[in-house]
């Protein structure tokens, strides 16, 4: 146990310091702070002592130093348990602190804002960290309190051990504020680069919040959580849960991938994910066309899946979706009739975004490897007709070019070797994931003719490679179930010979010079 009778305040975020130190001061604790807290302190009729009377010195320099001082920094490093700490202790005249409760100037904030660079400058702390890492290091016999959340743990504490707090949650508090201090300095860090014009810093600094434990890993076998970054943009991570069972690893992976394809289109559009690939891509003039013509194409593989909106979930497609298992939808928002629809689906998740973000934004994307980290750009680049090159010689109609966009932005979110078959801007038929080309074309040709419905989709569909071909058999495979128009990078040393085959054949065909490979 270790009693609390002095505490340093000096916080950024006032939330609920006043209760606390009203707390504190009802069981006789000291009282030190600085600026503005003291100020407030005062004002709800607490005895504060100022930093400046504890040093002997006054805050100077805008501010920037008052707490960088022996009497401070000794009272929270100074070990009551070794002589020579209390020898100079008492020789210097420097009162133990015993609680530290400390936030810093809102940095990340700051930057999210989009201040200037001086203000994001003046906003970085320095006095904050180093009494957050001097009072956790003396965990033995201080506590430090970061975040306003543990106010009422420490409350509890003192209550039950008479103004005392334990070593468990004194070594707890210490472990959360070092992973504070890590984060702010990963932020700082960050940025600085940023604004060095660095995309890839000599060292990469990040930092994650924990936000939930998972019940399990993509296999029951495996632990896993989940963690947030503080400027997270709209998805599955900052979406709010209106109902449903908690979401799992491979639904929260699953979400996204479908979020993130819906995203890229500006009529409404809907997607059907399943283990992370799509097996149905529309838009259409409502969302129920959208969701009507992406089931279209595979509605066999949709049963378990995910569903994703880029519009508000109407009642309509409520309905309709909810004659089918899915294990979760997601849209920016959903109408009063809508959830009501849905929340008949107890177990069904229900996850609102708020707003949609927009194709071209730029984001880096972690993939662990073994030893090391991967760090790319998000496949952020979009496509217009005028950046096509026709290389047949028959040219693509106006329609055919309008689905070979959509079916080479689809491809975008389909895992490689990608072959995307699409007709009236929906899907007909996806080959996904094969280690050979020619193979995720026939797979994509027999589920365009082989659906639920019995419908024979794949004649008069537009085909989608998300590289290019190697040899000319894919491109065979696929015009023999009717193919009309195909778009692919080019740039294999066969293109020759691809051309040839679509031109024997009637095939309109056009060149991006940009892959989308995804793994």
């Amino acid at each position: 146990m270790s009693r609390i009778k002095t505490a340093l305040i000096s916080v950024s975020d006032k939330t609920g310091i006043v209760e606390f130190a009203v707390f504190l001061s009802e069981r006789g604790v000291k009282l030190v702070s600085t600026g503005g807290t003291a100020s407030m302190l005062r004002k709800a009729g607490l005895e504060v002592k100022d930093v400046s009377e504890l040093t002997g010195f006054p805050e100077m320099m805008d501010g920037r130093v008052k707490t960088l001082h022996p009497k401070v920094h000794g009272g929270l490093l100074g070990r009551r348990d070794v002589k020579s700490h209390t020898d100079s202790m008492n020789e210097h005249n420097i009162t133990p602190i015993d609680l530290a409760v400390v936030n810093l100037y809102p940095f990340e904030q700051t930057v999210a804002k989009g201040a200037e660079f001086d203000d994001c400058i003046e906003n970085i702390d320095i006095g904050g960290p180093s009494l957050i890492r001097s009072a956790s290091k003396n965990y033995e016999h201080v506590t430090i309190i970061t975040d306003s959340s543990d106010y009422k743990l420490v409350i509890s504490e003192m209550k039950e051990n008479k103004g005392a707090t334990t070593l468990a949650t004194r070594s707890a508090l210490a472990a959360k504020a070092f992973a504070r201090t890590a984060s702010y300095d990963a932020a700082i860090s960050t940025w600085f680069a940023r604004e060095q014009g660095e995309i890839f810093p000599p060292v990469l600094n990040f930092s994650a919040k924990r936000r939930q434990i998972l019940r399990y890993g993509e296999n029951p076998h495996q632990q896993a959580a989940l963690y947030t970054q503080e400027l997270s943009v709209a998805g599955v991570i900052s979406a709010e849960q209106l109902q449903g069972k908690e979401l799992s690893y491979n639904n929260i992976a699953d979400t996204d991938a479908a979020f993130d394809l819906v995203s890229e289109f500006a009529d409404p559009a809907v997607a059907i994910i399943k283990h992370a690939n799509p097996c149905g891509v529309a838009v259409g003039k409502s969302l129920t066309q959208a969701y009507e013509k992406a089931l279209a194409c595979d509605p066999v593989s949709a049963y378990g899946g995910i569903i994703a909106c880029n519009r508000e979930l109407d009642e309509k497609t409520a309905k309709l979706i909810a004659k089918i298992f899915v294990e979760a939808i997601i849209a920016p928002s959903a109408s009063k009739k809508a959830i009501e629809i849905i929340s008949a689906k107890k177990n069904l998740r229900l996850l609102i975004t708020g707003e949609v973000p927009g194709p071209t934004r730029r984001q880096m994307l972690l993939k662990s490897v073994s030893g090391g980290i991967l760090l790319q750009e998000r496949d952020h680049i979009t496509l217009s007709d005028k950046e096509l090159k026709i290389v047949t010689k028959r040219k693509p109609s106006k329609k055919e070019l309008q689905d070979l966009i959509f079916a080479f932005t689809v491809g975008k979110h389909v895992k490689s070797n990608a072959i995307v078959l699409v007709k009236d801007k929906a899907t007909t038929g996806i080959g996904a994931g094969q280690m050979s080309r020619i193979d995720s074309s026939r797979i994509a040709s027999w589920k365009a003719e082989n659906t639920a419905t019995s419908v024979k989709n794949a004649k008069g569909s537009v085909l989608a490679s998300d590289a290019f071909f190697p040899f000319a058999d894919g491109l065979i495979s696929a015009a023999e179930s009717g193919i009309t128009a195909v778009i692919q990078p080019g740039g294999s040393i066969r293109d020759d010979e691809v051309i040839t085959a679509a031109d024997e054949r009637g095939i309109a065909m056009v060149f991006t010079a940009i892959r989308h490979f995804r793994h």
